[in-house]
């Protein structure tokens, strides 16, 4: 056999290969001789070729058979051979692997080694691939060098303790006592550890936070220090003292803080002193503004703390920086909502951000800049992002021009300004508008009965000029259609155009057989030309024209709508009178007292933790199945379809035989909160707190809040209504809502249509729920969200289980 070939050597002649076949056959070739080596039991080698291994495993390569030989080489007395053990151990090895389990006494015995450097590699390969099988066999062991006196291991076993907590939260209690001892060493790397142990512990037991919350004033005490003392050379990073120990405080402080005003207060002052005197031009500095700026937002800290917060993301803003920029847009999004007119003195600068060529920081500045408007600003920034449309990518187009519509509509300052923001959009990205946006500016148009001339004769104008822009086409034929006499009057913006009845409908007609119509467009566009039969007394030949002609169109529907609209013509001129007469103003209707009250901007308080646990913090948590067994379940949905039998990952009954008749609803007297008009149908059950039935937070997560409100039928105790209100946080539209419930199967369950599919920014769709509990089982209910944001299909899954004790009484 030949002799073993060095590392260096193995490397060298792997760069060297010309082509990838040729590597394969070199690492081919070493390897083969590397298993002969490990199956004669070459000792004095067998440290060289794990090491050579695990250069062949990170090229890619196969490597396991020598997952055996780190055994082996962990086993050895020498420290040399251990070294390559453990990394091979580390690389080669994970929980998923159950040799990992064979290594457990070697560590056990190389823990309790007199020599540190021994124990410190014991403790980094548990720390690496421990499972949860070693967590219970190892924890005793990890405490004990905890206590230890050495730093060098004490700090490599809070690690392991990180490690282990982790896997099995149940075992934090030991180490609990010793979290208090870590604080009040001196070794910055002890210091670190046991920070990252405590914010471990908090996260996967929140409970332990009412203890944990003792230790601030220690945190206070050793953040002060940091930032009070002078140089040192051994933590010094750029003139900042220990800016891992700073950052890793910082995110502890804010777990601790978050909704005590108690421990807010006491880290108010050492806040500010980090704000003010941490130097902000390396990269480090801004590590820690940033972890300060989100400790301040996430606390009960004061006002002029929030302030010089949001200062210091401006200061981002005007980094060259494009990742400081990102940060401090995608931060002050976050935060705008909490103290608004802080960022609001920021907006000149969140604006220029828009000219930026990063598509990244484009977007989170459009986003940002639709949250910043109000009613006192909305002209400027209006502006600003009317003309932005001109050179804007076409990605953002649709994104802005629908949310333009949508942001004039709730914060105009009058009607005109709402009408020539309106055909603006339409102008310069009419092309990239949603159909419901369509929908939207007709009925805004509708029901502006004095702006009605200057409307149509705008439209008009800019078809003329444009005749490919599909959504300003559909809205321009509408209103000719509804309000064509009006072409011809004169108006206060004296733009009323020099034309004549034929003229309007040689327009028409161009529309009509124009190759870019589409078959919607033509559909609008036919109805407008049969509305002008009447709304026009010269022009009845070139109307009957156009209708006949479209009598034998292939598609059908314009071919049903121009013989319905011929046989009309053909009646007196009474009845076309009467059939085609204006149609009356679309009003939308009022919302209820409730949705009113949750279109207002959240507060503070609306950040706290939402009842639902989603999906990706019950990813390793059972299914549904496993907390309501697979016998009692009862799944409802609004459709016909079982898509929700996916949410639960097994095979259970149909929605229609889950779901049983319900008994017939008792009708209630009218009720003030006017929730029937909120759900658009009075046959569906009304919602109202008879019983002062607390509301809870169903969901709330990624802009979307979904709030339960609840009654019960007086006449029938065991049923339970309630009204489902999903509410937009978010600056873009959500489009495809749609809710679905599981809930156990002694519970019957019966999901009404909802109001709408779309959340329109700032603003709520409603779903009533009927349960009937006859049991007087506890109440819980697994949901799953689906809806398109920006362009992106999101699905969201969690349970609720806070639901009101008042329910099952």
């Amino acid at each position: 056999m030949p002799a073993s070939i060095r590392v260096k050597e193995l490397v060298r002649r792997i760069r060297g290969c010309k082509t990838i076949q040729e590597e394969r056959d070199t690492i081919q070739k070493e390897c083969s001789l590397i298993r002969t080596s490990f199956k004669e039991e070459e000792t004095d080698v067998r440290a060289r070729n794990v090491a050579k291994l695990l250069y062949i495993h990170m090229l890619g390569y196969p490597a396991h058979f020598g997952q055996m030989e780190c055994l082996k080489l962990i086993a050895s007395n020498k420290f040399t051979d251990k070294r390559i053990g453990y990394l091979g151990a580390m690389v080669l090895l994970d929980e998923r692997h159950d040799v990992h389990l064979l290594i457990t006494n070697s560590m056990k015995m190389d823990m309790s080694h007199q020599v540190q450097y021994v124990s410190g590699l014991a403790l980094c390969a548990l720390g690496s691939i421990c499972s949860s099988e070693m967590s219970r066999d190892m924890a005793s062991e990890v405490e004990k060098l905890l206590k230890s006196t050495n730093p060098y291991v004490k700090k490599k076993a809070a690690l392991c303790a990180v490690r282990i907590v982790r896997k099995v939260p149940e075992l934090m209690e030991m180490f609990v006592p010793v979290m208090r001892s870590l604080l009040n060493e001196k070794n910055h790397g002890i210091l670190l550890t046991g920070v990252v142990l405590i914010e471990e512990m908090c996260k996967v037991n929140p409970d332990s936070l009412v203890h944990f919350k003792r230790f601030v004033p220690n945190l206070v005490r050793i953040l002060k220090n940091l930032i009070m003392s002078g140089y040192s050379p051994d933590h010094d990073v750029h003139g900042i003292s220990d800016p891992f120990l700073q950052v890793h405080i910082l995110r502890l402080l804010r777990i601790l803080g978050k909704g005590d005003k108690d421990c807010s207060e006491q880290m108010n002052d050492i806040l500010a002193q980090v704000a003010t005197n941490t130097e902000s031009g390396k990269n480090v500095g801004h590590a820690i503004l940033y972890e300060t700026v989100l400790t301040i937002m996430d606390i009960h800290s004061e006002s002029g703390l929030r302030v010089l917060a949001i200062n210091i993301l401006g200061r981002f803003l005007i980094n060259n920086d494009k990742n400081i920029r990102y940060v401090a847009l995608n931060t002050l999004l976050r935060t705008v909502h909490i103290d608004h007119n802080a960022v609001q003195r920021h907006r000149s600068t969140i604006l220029d951000c828009l000219s930026n060529d990063d598509v990244s920081i484009k977007r989170r500045a459009l986003e940002l800049s639709f949250a910043l408007i109000d009613e006192n600003n909305i002209r400027s920034i209006v502006k600003e992002l009317v003309n932005f449309l001109d050179v804007a990518d076409p990605e953002f187009k649709a994104y802005i021009a629908s949310n333009l519509v949508t942001i004039a509509e709730k914060y105009s300052p009058n009607k005109h300004w709402h009408l020539d923001t309106i055909l603006s959009v339409l102008t310069k990205a009419g092309s990239y508008i949603r159909d419901d946006i369509v929908s939207d500016i007709i009925q805004f148009i509708s029901v502006t009965v004095e702006y009605q001339s200057i409307a149509v004769q705008h439209l008009y104008v800019a078809i003329c000029a444009d005749i490919v822009t599909q959504a300003l086409v559909q809205v321009a034929v509408w209103s000719i259609g509804e309000f064509g006499e009006l072409l011809f009057v004169d108006t206060e913006d004296d733009l009323k155009p020099d034309i004549t009845e034929q003229d309007v409908v040689k327009t028409l007609e161009t529309i009509l057989f124009s190759p870019h119509s589409n078959i919607v467009t033509r559909e609008f566009t036919i109805n407008a030309v049969m509305k002008l039969n009447v709304r026009f007394k010269h022009s009845e030949s070139e109307v009957k024209r156009l209708i006949y002609h479209y009598g034998n169109h292939m598609n059908i529907e314009i071919q049903q709508r121009s013989v319905e609209y011929a046989a009309i013509m053909s009646k007196s001129v009474s009845v076309r009178n009467g059939l085609l007469e204006r149609m009356p103003p679309i009003v939308v209707k009022d919302t209820s007292l409730a949705d009113q009250q949750d279109r207002r901007p959240p507060t503070q308080e609306s950040n706290k933790l939402p009842s639902v646990e989603t999906s990706q913090q019950q990813a390793e948590q059972s299914s549904l199945l496993d907390v309501l067994s697979s016998d009692v379940l009862n799944i409802a949905q609004p459709s016909e379809d079982n898509t929700l039998l996916d949410l639960l990952g097994v095979d259970v009954v149909p929605t229609s035989a889950a779901v049983q008749p319900l008994p017939p609803a008792v009708p209630h007297p009218p009720m003030d909160l006017g929730i029937l008009d909120l759900l658009g149908d009075t046959s569906q059950p009304t919602v109202a707190s008879a019983e002062n039935i607390p509301s809870i937070v169903a969901f709330e997560k990624n802009g979307l809040k979904i709030m339960f409100q609840f009654e019960r039928d007086p006449t029938t105790p065991n049923t339970i209504r309630v009204l489902l209100n999903a509410l937009n946080l978010r600056s873009s539209p959500m489009t495809d809502f749609l809710f679905q419930a599981a809930v156990p199967k002694s519970v019957q369950m019966q999901l009404l249509s909802p109001s709408g599919s779309v959340i329109n920014p700032a603003a709520t769709v409603s779903q009533a729920i009927v349960m009937t509990n006859s049991t007087k089982q506890p109440l819980r209910m697994r949901i799953r969200i689906n809806y398109t944001v920006d362009g992106a299909s999101v699905q969201e899954q969690g349970e609720v289980s806070n639901f009101p004790p008042q329910l099952i009484q």
